[in-house]
């Protein structure tokens, strides 16, 4: 079998750049197959991207050694629109992507390009929609979609054509993790009953092994350091080496000192053979010390019986009460759409509650204005192009300042700090319209963390960053954390959820469901199903293996991952 895509010794470096990005590429990939590209942020797996659906060298220009084909034709043989005939590809912001006010007239895009006429448009766009399940949803605007949908309505956009490669880039960012996992269930019907080539790009490896994939492609520094099957690389250490993160259960595999080879099926944990790993997890979990019951300080935020609804007919929050502690990180986690941001911009005064009240430090803060508040609550919102304001990152970073009256002396180390921690001091000088979805990201939680807030909220703060960038970032937030800063997260993030914030609210269709230790939520399974959480696989190891105390197990595992400095199994 001929491959659809080939890679020979290829190697591409921007104008723009004086060291190439990818460096001599060897890669086959073969129709019918699903393979997940992994790397850190910067790595080369975007420009990989743009080599295989022809933004290179259409739309971004650069020099090109050895060979690249893809469906047999090589890029000087064919254009950018005969490439997307081929190749479909889901963008990781779905926003960017839709052109149409509807979702038929979004999936129809192309067949009008196409001048396909109106009785054979009207019944592709409903085939189309019904594979991805939004026949139902035709007429609806895609911006007020849930993220979810939104992703369908992107994913029957590139079907339309009929593309025999389908590449997903970072398709689980924006979506929660039942969602998510509905997702990668609807990627793999696709790739199964249409026999499609998919290409998945991806930080959160665990989340895309809940379904079977061929093969896993790893890259670092442009250059491809592993391809192998999903038990192989299980069974090394390549992942940990390189700073990305592996599936929890994995990790704690190795932190029980199991002997990890292929043999064992590591790569899913379906198909782990748990009774050849079960002795060495239970004498792991019985040498760990006991959780330290840690006392909270004062009640710092009181949310009390806060309502909220944009229309009569819909209700978005309903009765909201919960207590934040001084120096506490906690996450708001729940259902897309269940009302975690809106919660936020209550608190940060954007918009006025319709009942109930807020309280810092036992004042009411109810009726301060956006000003007073932004002083004491610092707040990064879930997309960045909706924060930033100035052409310049070192501009965007020192903006807060400056309106406060800062001076330029003082500015320049708190700024150079907050770039440096986030990963951006080297791009201190570069425009923000060169910066990648995740970068920006990081731009704007620069922006507040100079502001040295009483309390941080960020909405989704880690989404598309590798495990590197992530530790960085939340690392830096829990140093805040321990000088006194209250850091609130809204979060898909269950990792997240897990290593770095002991208090856990949880939000569902506008209601309080949840308000608990973040190990008691994710290894509750009644709770997880009803704000589409996702149970830590750390759970699903320790009830697999028949431990006595799978909760414990869990929190052994938070605690333990705290008690080395990296992380790292020992």
């Amino acid at each position: 079998m001929e491959p659809i895509i080939s890679f020979h010794d290829f190697s591409f470096q921007y104008f723009s750049q004086k060291d190439p990005t990818l460096h001599r590429i060897d890669l086959e990939i073969y129709p019918g197959e699903k393979v997940l590209i992994v790397g850190p942020s910067g790595c080369g797996k975007s420009t990989l991207a743009h080599c295989i659906n022809g933004l290179i060298p259409y739309a971004y220009k650069g020099t090109i050694t050895g060979e690249l084909t893809v469906g047999g034709q090589t890029p000087d043989k064919s254009s950018l629109f005969e490439r997307s005939r081929l190749v479909g590809t889901v963008l990781q912001d779905s926003d960017g992507q839709f052109v149409g006010l509807t979702v038929g007239e979004d999936i129809a895009f192309s067949l009008e390009n196409d001048r396909v006429a109106q009785p054979e448009m009207k019944e592709t766009v409903r085939q189309v929609a019904a594979m991805v399940d939004m026949d139902q949803h035709l007429s609806a605007s895609p911006f007020e979609l849930s993220g979810g949908q939104k992703q369908r309505t992107a994913l029957a956009g590139v079907m339309v054509d009929d593309v025999d490669v389908l590449l997903f880039d970072e398709p689980l960012a924006n979506l929660d993790p039942l969602t998510g996992k509905t997702a990668i269930d609807l990627i793999d019907k696709i790739h199964r009953d249409f026999h499609k080539t998919v290409l998945i790009i991806e930080h959160r490896i665990e989340d895309v092994l809940y379904r079977h994939v061929d093969r896993i492609i790893v890259i670092s520094e442009g250059r491809i350091v592993s391809d192998s099957t999903p038990d192989e690389l299980m069974s090394s250490d390549i992942l940990r080496d390189l700073g990305i993160r592996e599936p929890l259960y994995s990790t704690a595999l190795k932190y029980a000192k199991v002997p990890m080879t292929a043999d064992l099926k590591p790569g899913y944990i379906d198909t782990l053979k748990i009774d050849e790993v079960r002795d060495a997890l239970i004498r792991w979990h019985h040498a760990q010390p006991a959780h330290p019951v840690e006392e909270k300080g004062e009640v710092l935020l009181s949310v009390k019986d806060l309502c909220f609804q944009y229309t009569k007919r819909r209700k978005l929050l309903q009765n909201i009460s919960f207590d934040i502690h001084k120096g506490e990180m906690v996450s708001i986690v729940g259902t897309n759409g269940a009302g975690k941001s809106t919660l936020a911009k209550l608190i940060c005064g954007f918009m006025k509650q319709d009942a109930g009240d807020i309280l810092l430090n036992g004042e009411s803060i109810s009726d301060w204005t956006i000003k007073e508040r932004s002083l004491q609550i610092g707040y990064v919102m879930q997309n960045p192009n909706q924060m930033i304001s100035k052409p310049m990152i070192y501009d965007e970073v020192a903006l807060g300042l400056r309106i406060r009256g800062v001076s330029e002396a003082d500015i320049r180390p708190k700024v150079e700090k907050a770039l440096m921690i986030c990963g951006l001091y080297s791009m201190r000088n570069w425009p923000v319209s060169a910066l990648s979805f995740g970068q920006k990201k990081r731009v704007t939680i620069a922006s507040m963390l100079v502001m040295d807030p009483q309390v941080l909220i960020l909405d989704e703060p880690t989404a598309g960053q590798d495990y590197r960038h992530y530790t960085d970032i939340m690392e830096f937030l829990r140093g805040l954390n321990h000088r006194g800063v209250t850091i609130i997260m809204i979060t898909h993030d269950m990792h997240l959820m897990l290593e770095y914030t002991p208090h856990a609210i949880v939000l569902s269709h506008g209601e309080k469901i949840g308000d608990d230790s973040a190990v008691n939520i994710l290894t509750n399974e009644e709770m997880a199903e009803k704000a589409n959480l996702k149970l830590t696989s750390l759970y699903e190891l320790a009830m697999k293996a028949g431990l006595d105390d799978p909760q414990s197990f869990v929190q052994q595992f938070i605690d333990y991952e705290h008690s080395n400095e990296e992380g790292s199994p020992s």
